[in-house]
């Protein structure tokens, strides 16, 4: 039996989109290949509404995430983590040798302007990181307010993850000031894993410029080089797969949903879940900075959360366990990508079933 999901990525694909990944391949040093980028590119600048260039890597997120820490610190780097995933870019720096401090806060509340604004006013780093969305603990984090911050320091490149919020909440890259915007395929675009896409500002490309060890397949001014001389064509062979899904769904968000009605069918499902969640357990994040793509809820109950999962997977469903230190304390139930309301509405019907509240 199909289980239909409900977890942070991999996300439910439709039939149409999963069949564009079985569109026969092309050569991918050919004028149909650079065609096929540069599309994808121009659509995925509507969808950050930037006008910075787009890079895109066959890798999950985290190749992007560690490409961009690795190319863009010259002095040091200030990674602010409200998660498992901020906790991860910290890693991702050390483990490269890039000098870098963590600064983690309590798990449930956000990266603040004023915390941002302190560490910046020390004049010690040149590169920050932020979760935007974090799906351990269902923050996201107040990007408008710390993009006021950020005007402060225009020397600073401002990296930001949206892995599991872009496409599924209004990102405006240049209006926040963001230089390396990154996102992937399983989450909210609605797209198996394996692809990732970013952003990359003329102040990222002057940054890498000045840093000497960059690595190779993950050196985003390599990328970004390659495909200004090559028409849209990468150094190493692409997923064209992926390439083809993405293209026709970007398509289909763009001309057929629409941006904005995609932003408010996000809202509208997390509002369901949420009024559930307040009715029969608590929701574990602060109140004020609730993800608009998944949910991340207290277990009250002290319920055995497997368990749950696996009548739910008798009856078709699956949600997620609490991540990291939370697992079993919380779970998550993700409203994203091309879910419908119906789908919640049917998940939350099982789940008050199984949990014997109607």
């Amino acid at each position: 039996m199909h289980k239909k999901l409900f977890i942070p990525g991999p996300v439910e694909v439709r039939p149409d989109v999963l069949e564009k990944m079985a569109t026969p391949m092309i050569g991918h040093r050919s004028k149909d290949a650079s065609a096929l980028q540069r599309r994808i590119s121009d659509n995925m600048r509507k969808l950050f509404y930037t006008e910075s260039e787009i890079l895109l890597s066959t890798t999950s997120g985290s190749g992007l995430m560690e490409g961009a820490v690795r190319s863009c610190t010259a002095k040091r780097a200030a990674v602010f983590s409200v998660g498992s995933f901020g906790n991860r870019w910290y890693e991702m720096a050390t483990s490269n040798n890039v000098p870098a401090d963590l600064f983690e806060v309590e798990w449930g509340t956000p990266t603040t302007p004023e915390l941002v604004d302190e560490v910046l006013s020390t004049g010690k780093y040149d590169l920050i990181t932020i979760t935007h969305n974090e799906t351990s603990t269902g923050v996201m984090n107040p990007v408008e307010e710390i993009a006021e911050v950020m005007k402060k320091y225009p020397e600073v490149v401002y990296c930001l993850d949206t892995v599991s919020s872009a496409a599924g909440t209004k990102i405006e890259v240049d209006k926040l000031g963001v230089d390396i915007c990154i996102t992937s395929t399983q989450k909210a675009i609605g797209l198996p894993p394996g692809l990732a896409i970013c952003t990359f500002s003329e102040k990222a490309v002057e940054r890498a410029k000045k840093v000497p060890h960059r690595g190779l397949y993950l050196d985003l001014l390599s990328l970004y080089e390659y495909i200004q001389k090559k028409d849209y064509q990468y150094p190493s062979t692409p997923s064209l797969s992926h390439m083809y899904a993405l293209d026709y769904q970007l398509d289909r968000i763009m001309n057929e949903e629409g941006l904005e009605n995609r932003f408010e069918r996000h809202k509208a499902m997390a509002e369901v879940v949420r009024a559930w969640a307040r009715e029969h357990f608590e929701i574990f994040p602060d109140q004020r900075y609730l993800s608009n793509t998944l949910t991340n809820i207290k277990n009250t109950t002290g319920m055995d959360i497997s368990a749950l999962n696996k009548k739910l997977g008798e009856r078709g469903f699956q949600i997620s366990n609490g991540y990291g230190k939370l697992k079993d304390k919380t779970f998550r139930i993700a409203h994203m990508a091309d879910c419908q309301m119906e789908d919640i509405n049917e998940v939350l019907s099982v789940l008050d079933e199984v949990l014997g509240f109607k």
